[in-house]
Formats: C-alpha cells, structure tokens, sequence
C-alpha cells in the first residue's frame, strides 16, 4: 500500500476511534453503570455472582494500572474493525473515508458510542452477532487471518455475558437450519469455524470462573432471573397462591410480600436480602420458574411474546448511566482507591450528563431504522436490492429478534438490553441506502462520461 494511503487509513482509524470513545473524553474518564463494579470485583472477591462474567472482569483488571482507558481502546478498535470488515465484503471497502463517515455518522445518529465509551459487556454482543454474520454468510470474502481474528472476537463476546451468548447461538441454530435447506449459502465449513467460536467462548468461561472462584462452573444466573420477570408478570404469585402452604417453599411465608417489580426484588428488596438473596433462594427460585413454565405454559406463552415485544421497542440510549452508581462506587473505592480521584472529578459523577435530548434523536431513528429492516428483506427477495444486503438486513433483524426474547422474556425488559443491538439496524440500513445512492449515480456518471445505454 503506498505511503500515502497508508496515512489516510491510520488517520481515518485514529478518527474512528476518537469519535467512538467522545463521551468518555468528554467525561475525563470510562463511563460506569451500576453492573461495572460486579464486573470489577469478580477478581479481588474471588467469587461467582449471577451475570457477572469473570472474563470481562479480567479484561477491567488488566486495564486498573492505566485508568482502563486501554479497555475503552480496545472496545473501540474491535468495533472499526467490524466495521471495516462489514463494509468491504458489501462492496465499499478501501475507503477510508467512508469508514470514517460511518462511524461519524453512528456516533450521531446511534447509541454505539455509549457502548464503546462505558466499561460494560454491552458493545460485544453487537460485535459477536457481525463476527457470526461473517464467519457464516461472508467467509469467502474473508483471509485466513481474519478468520481466526473473528473466531477469537466471538468467543471473547460470547464469554462476556450469558445473554450474548444465547443470541449468538440462537443465531447459529437458524443458520445451521438454513445450511440444511442451502448448503452453498451456509457451507459446513462455516459452521465449524462459528462452532469454535462459541465452544472457545464456553471453555474461557469456564476456564476464568476456575481461576477467579477454583470450581468448574457457568456464570450464575439463568432460571433465577427469569423468576423475576414471572415475578413482575404475576405468575409467581400465581404459583404460590395454588401451592402454599409448603413447608420446602419459603417464600410461601412473604407471599403478600413480594413486588411486583423484578428490579425492585433483586436490588432493592430487604425481604431479597433478608432470605439470603441468589444464594439462599435460588435453588427455590428456580424450582417456581420451572414448575410454572410446566403449570402455566399457555401463559407463559402470552407474557414471554409480550415481553419479547416491549423489549423490542425498549432501545433507548443512556439507560443506567446515571449520577450514582453505588455499587461501582464502593468497588472502586476498597479495590482500586488509586482510582477514585479521577472518578470523582468525571462529569457523570458531578451529575452533568442527560440523555434527554440524545433520545429525541436516537430513539426514533431506531425505530425506523428496525422498521426499515423488513423492507429491505422483502426488496432484496423481488430482487430490486442485492441479495447481500437482504442478508445483512435479515441477519440484523434475526438477532434484533433473538435478543428481545433473551433479554425480554428470559430476563426482564429494559432498554439498556435493546440499545447494545439495535446501531445494527442503523449500520445496515445506512449501507443499504449507501448502496443504492451509489447505484443511482452510476447511470448518469456514465451518462456524463458520453456513455449512453444500448
């Protein structure tokens, strides 16, 4: 590559990733969310915590001694990287620019650089779902190299967080039906390099839980949050009315007690914390969340699609990242002291960031972008768009869908879960119009250039 191209990539990837990391500049340091300090802690505490995934906490360590901006780059660079990749194999690659246009562009316009910018799990399981899209649908257009980058991206993205590897093998599922109906769109081949990824993504999983808490086991979670989600819906009231008194079920003593509110259950709950909270009532947990899923399956039917829908449309940007985040607070502050000054002089710590007016952008625009994703779909199968872009918009829409029954109806609605996904919408829809603009201006630059159609 000549010199000269050279500097124009570097300059456009220093840009890129600047714009990406914007709010944490402007904050004078990493963004936090209330989860961040779970994160944090898994390390120093040594123990296993429902959704708190050891590897991202090791990833936070390793980024201690310098502030965690190394972690805040590392986030960055992986995204325009995706990017880069993204927009080559859909014809638009060795543009700097336009690389550096887009990433503007989805810095404006999306929530993607509230996702790079913060020291939380969110940003990879955009990056998980673009690794799959490549590995499964574009491989050929892929060097070995890159291969093996994206095998280790997606295992990393899978070993973050126990919901991002549920859509990504959600996702694997439906492309493993699709290379039994079209073996030449989804080759076996690519199969087996996504089937590495998320096997490498288990195996780290369990690899950093034994190292940070000495025991073989998956990141904690799973059937006890999804209690709450039935807890919010009525149904474990529903259970308990029908099968109290039951000397082995101890909430049958609160159940005139409970919330009807999951967040209020598991964070602000003193009836949580008096039983024990995951610990000494998981186990019971998750034995009600199984029997009503027995007991009560048309109902859970009709409020599992309920919450898939509310989570769908539930994208806002910013949620959680709020003045006082506690939790993260007393983490730093008995794990990593050294820290604190820099915390405490950050704009969100002085209560200076609102998402208000960002949401009176953000918010509508991903709802066209995921309205347009369809369209998009149904255009490329009457073949007035490229069979790519169909692809891309399918994916995207498959893994929208994926994520808002994951986080919806196996956890609990927020908008913080369908904000981490849904630039893609935007990123997908953005090179569909790109592509099309381009295609409208081929004819009359031919025109001008005294080429004139047969």
């Amino acid at each position: 590559m000549p010199l000269r191209d050279r500097a124009r990539w570097t300059l456009a990837v220093i840009l890129s990733v600047a714009a990406l990391i914007a709010p944490a500049i402007w904050n004078r340091f990493p963004l936090l969310q209330y989860d961040t300090g779970g994160y944090l802690a898994r390390w120093y505490e040594g123990t296993l915590v429902p959704s708190r995934a050891v590897v991202y906490g090791l990833i936070l360590k390793l980024g201690v001694p310098l502030s965690f901006w190394p972690v805040l780059l590392a986030q960055a660079a992986l995204t325009v990287w995706i990017l880069a990749l993204i927009l080559r194999v859909h014809g638009l690659g060795g543009r700097p620019w336009l690389l550096l246009g887009s990433v503007i562009a989805l810095s404006m316009l999306t929530t993607l650089p509230w996702l790079t910018a913060i020291l939380l799990t969110d940003i990879f399981c955009g990056l998980g779902v673009l690794g799959l899209y490549l590995l499964l649908l574009r491989g050929d257009a892929l060097s070995g190299r890159e291969k093996i980058g994206l095998i280790v991206l997606c295992a990393v993205s899978a070993a973050t967080h126990s919901a991002t590897i549920a859509v990504m093998v959600a996702i694997f599922a439906a492309a493993a039906w699709l290379s039994l109906m079209d073996r030449k769109r989804v080759p076996f081949s690519a199969l087996g390099q996504a089937t590495i990824a998320l096997i490498l993504g288990a195996v780290m999983t369990l690899a950093a839980n034994y190292v940070v808490a000495r025991r073989v086991a998956w990141t904690p979670g799973g059937f006890a949050l999804s209690f709450g989600r039935m807890l919010q819906d009525g149904i474990v009231n529903k259970y308990l009315d029908a099968h109290c008194p039951d000397a082995k079920l101890r909430l049958c003593a609160h159940k005139d007690e409970l919330p009807r509110n999951a967040d209020v259950w598991f964070w602000g709950s003193p009836l949580f914390d008096k039983l024990g909270r995951f610990a000494g009532l998981g186990q019971e947990m998750e034995h009600i969340a199984v029997r009503s899923l027995i007991e009560y399956p048309a109902l859970q039917f009709e409020t599992a699609a309920t919450a898939t829908a509310r989570q769908l449309i539930n994208v806002h940007t910013g949620e959680g990242v709020v003045h006082w985040v506690w939790h993260t607070y007393f983490i730093i502050h008995d794990f990593t002291p050294q820290l604190e000054p820099a915390m405490w002089a950050a704009r969100q710590q002085k209560g200076e960031i609102s998402f208000t007016a960002i949401n009176e952008l953000h918010y509508p625009l991903a709802l066209i972008a995921m309205a347009l994703l369809p369209v998009s779909v149904l255009l490329a199968w009457r073949r007035r768009l490229p069979a790519d872009l169909g692809e891309l918009a399918g994916f995207c829409m498959m893994a929208l869908l994926a994520n808002a029954f994951v986080c919806g109806a196996l956890s609990n609605p927020h908008d913080r879960y369908g904000a981490r996904m849904v630039w893609l919408a935007t990123f997908a829809v953005g090179i569909v119009l790109v592509r099309l603009s381009e295609r409208q201006k081929a004819p009359l630059a031919a025109e001008s250039r005294g080429i004139l159609p047969a």
